[in-house]
C-alpha cells in the first residue's frame, strides 16, 4: 500500500522545513505521496498543494481574529479530506495554533500525528503542553533544551537540531559575500534587518534610519545594507527614507540577500526572530531590537517566562548580545550598542567562539534525523 502523508506548513519557513523533510522521507519511501497545505518548495518536491501556505500567515492577534472564520473553514475542510482519504500519518510543520487542533482530530481518528518544530512553551503559554500531550504522537524539537519539557509531560520527543545549522558553513566567507555585493574588503559595513513582515518594517524603519543617521555622523564611511524580502517592505522602507530626509545616507536596499548582507557586515541590527539566529550562525556581532503595539507588548511581557526574546540569548542561556525592546529601542541607545560591537575586537572574538559552539550543538542533520523519527509511524501505523 502506498504511504500517503497529509501535511500542513505555515508560512515561508515552514515550506522550507517541510520540503527538506519530504526529500529525506523519499530517500526511504520513494513512492510516498504528500498532500495538504504547503508552498512552492514543497510543491517542487512533489507535494499536492490544496491550499497555499501563505493563507496561514497572520500578523498578531488582531489579524488572527479577523481571519478566524476563513482559517477555521479551511481547517475543517482539510480535516474532512483527511478523514475521507485516511493518510498513513499527519505532519504539522510549525503553525501550532492551526495544527494542534488538526493533530488531535487526526490522532483521535487513529492517524499518527507528528508535530515538527516545538511551540515556544519555554517562552510563554506553557500550559499548552497539556494540549500537546493530548494531540500529538511525536514532537520534533529544533533546540536542545526542549526535549526535557516533553519528556516530563510524557510526550514522545526527538531532538533533531536546526536546519539552518546544517546549511550554514561553520566559517562564513566574508570576502566572497563582500565581492558578491560589490563591497570593498576594507569597507565598514552594517546590516540593518527590520523584519520580513510589513508591520515589522513599519514599526522599525524610522528608528533604524535615525540610528543610521547617528552612526553616519560619527563615521561618515559607514555603508548600510538593508535586505528586504518583498516589494511591499522595500516600498515601506524607501518611504521612510524620504520622510526622514535621509536619502543622502549610504543605504543600499537589497532584494533578499539577507544572509549575504549579514555575512558581509561588521555588525548587524536585527529585529528579533529567525534572522537573529541566522546572524549568530554567521558569527556576527549584533544588537536585537523589536517594537510592537503597547497593549500587545504588555500582554506578552506578562505571559513571558524568560528574560530574553532573542534566540541567541535564549539558546546560550545568558545575555550574549544586547536586546533593546519597545521604549528602550531608541536611536541613541541602539547606536551606542552598535558602536561597542564595532570597536571591541576582543568581545567580537569571544562572541564568535561562543556562536561556533552553538552552531555545532544545532548541527544534527535535521531532515534525516526527523525522517528517522517519523518512519516507525509510517511502517507500523503506531499512534
Amino acid at each position: 500500500m502506498t504511504v500517503r502523508i497529509a501535511m500542513v506548513a505555515g508560512e515561508t519557513s515552514g515550506d522550507l522545513l517541510a520540503s527538506h523533510l519530504i526529500r529525506a522521507l523519499r530517500q526511504h519511501l520513494p513512492d510516498a505521496e504528500f498532500f495538504g497545505i504547503g508552498g512552492p518548495k514543497m510543491q517542487a518536491e512533489g507535494f499536492d498543494v490544496r491550499w497555499p501556505c501563505e493563507l496561514l500567515a497572520v500578523h498578531g492577534y488582531v489579524d488572527a481574529i479577523k481571519r478566524y472564520r476563513e482559517l477555521s473553514a479551511i481547517r475543517r475542510e482539510l480535516l474532512a479530506q483527511i478523514r475521507r482519504e485516511r493518510p498513513t500519518a499527519f505532519i504539522g510543520v510549525d503553525a501550532p495554533d492551526f495544527n494542534l487542533w488538526l493533530e488531535g482530530k487526526a490522532r483521535d481518528a487513529g492517524i499518527p500525528a507528528i508535530h515538527f518544530v516545538s511551540p515556544s512553551i519555554w517562552a510563554w503559554r506553557g500550559g499548552r503542553i497539556k494540549r500537546i500531550a493530548r494531540s500529538v504522537s511525536h514532537m520534533l524539537c529544533l533546540f536542545p533544551f526542549e526535549p526535557e519539557l516533553y519528556e516530563r509531560a510524557g510526550v514522545p520527543v526527538t531532538y533533531v537540531g536546526h536546519p539552518l545549522a546544517d546549511v550554514f558553513p561553520l566559517q562564513p566567507d566574508r570576502a566572497a559575500a563582500r565581492q558578491l555585493l560589490g563591497l570593498e574588503a576594507e569597507a565598514r559595513v552594517l546590516a540593518l534587518l527590520p523584519g520580513s513582515r510589513q508591520s515589522e518594517v513599519r514599526n522599525l524603519a524610522d528608528t533604524y534610519i535615525a540610528t543610521a543617521r547617528l552612526l553616519a555622523t560619527r563615521d561618515p564611511g559607514l555603508i548600510f545594507l538593508v535586505p528586504l524580502a518583498t516589494r511591499e517592505t522595500r516600498a515601506i522602507f524607501e518611504d521612510a527614507l524620504h520622510r526622514n530626509q535621509a536619502t543622502d545616507l549610504a543605504v543600499r536596499i537589497l532584494f533578499g540577500h539577507a544572509v549575504e548582507a549579514m555575512t558581509a557586515a561588521d555588525a548587524v541590527l536585527v529585529a528579533s526572530g529567525t534572522a537573529s539566529l541566522e546572524a549568530a550562525l554567521l558569527k556576527r556581532p549584533m544588537v536585537i531590537t523589536y517594537r510592537i503595539g503597547k497593549w500587545q507588548y504588555r500582554l506578552m511581557k506578562r505571559m513571558a517566562y524568560l528574560p530574553w526574546v532573542g534566540l541567541p540569548n535564549i539558546l546560550c542561556r545568558e545575555t550574549v548580545v544586547p536586546e533593546l525592546l519597545q521604549d528602550e529601542a531608541t536611536p541613541e541607545l541602539i547606536a551606542a550598542a552598535l558602536t561597542t560591537r564595532l570597536e571591541d575586537a576582543a568581545a567580537r572574538a569571544a562572541l564568535e567562539a561562543r556562536f561556533t559552539e552553538l552552531h555545532l550543538s544545532l548541527r544534527q542533520n535535521t531532515a534525516e534525523k526527523a525522517a528517522a523519527a517519523i518512519l516507525p509511524y509510517l511502517h507500523e501505523g503506531g499512534r
